[in-house]
């Protein structure tokens, strides 16, 4: 498994999409697709040689991720990209991780299958087995 994005959520997607261009140099990659399943709409940003960051902003109704940017949002979830994604959830599962969302289309990777895991440690893990990026505007910076 390797790394696909690190994820923030945040209170407004455009002015964090403008943060993290005034202070890091990200460009943003894609335009923003609202994922009905997680309740929050999503934007992807890129930088040459850097990690690829996932921006979420709740949309009404998804408490918890309100609640969350309410208190200052920030560090959300870490997304890896395994081969083949209910292998990968399976292989989590018997290292401990637990199951929060089974495997389930994703709008903001074209409909591809995503599942969310939680570890021991405290932190949310995203697993994905694709490359799609939906709503792509240009090139990965």
């Amino acid at each position: 498994m390797t790394i696909d994005h690190i994820c923030f959520a945040v209170r407004d997607l455009s002015k964090a999409v403008d943060f993290w261009a005034s202070a890091f140099g990200y460009k943003q990659m894609t335009g923003i697709v609202t994922n009905t399943r997680q309740q929050v709409k999503v934007v992807f940003i890129s930088k040459t040689d850097s990690l690829l960051i996932k921006l979420i902003e709740p949309v009404e109704g998804n408490t918890s991720v309100e609640r969350f940017v309410k208190n200052g949002g920030g560090f959300h979830h870490i997304c890896f990209k395994c081969e083949d994604l209910k292998n990968g959830v399976d292989e989590l599962n018997e290292k401990g991780l637990i199951t929060m969302v089974a495997p389930q289309p994703g709008e903001a990777f074209d409909n591809e299958d995503i599942a969310f895991l939680l570890t021991r440690h405290g932190f949310g893990l995203e697993l994905i087995d694709t490359d799609k990026k939906a709503e792509f505007l240009s090139e990965k910076q």
